[in-house]
């Protein structure tokens, strides 16, 4: 009798055991679950947010790159000017130096 009641024993706690154990995997199972889940949704929504962002630098660049090609266009204007006005103003001084001084009356 003895050994029937070791036997016994050993399985009862067998089975309390192995019944927590199960619970303990289940509950550990579940919470991996939540963790992948809310890591997958977390780097679902940082992906939008990186695209989003990623969106926006290419319009800036594009902004910018229209801004750019404007003042290029505005300085190349403003080089055709000032070289009209520096040959202008060496034939003004031209003329001046060949023009004859003349005398004031008073």
């Amino acid at each position: 009798m003895d050994q029937n009641a070791y036997t016994v024993l050993i399985t009862a706690i067998s089975i309390l055991g192995g019944a927590s154990a199960w619970r303990f995997y289940e509950k550990r199972a579940m919470h991996k679950e939540r963790d992948e889940d809310f890591i997958r949704h977390d780097c679902k929504d940082r992906i939008s947010k990186l695209e989003a962002l990623l969106e926006s630098a290419a319009k800036e660049k594009d902004d910018l790159r229209r801004m750019v090609l404007d003042l290029t266009r505005q300085v190349a204007e403003l080089r055709v000017t000032v070289d009209f006005l520096r040959v202008e103003n060496e034939k003004l001084e031209t003329t001046i130096i060949k023009r004859p001084k003349t005398s004031r009356t008073k």
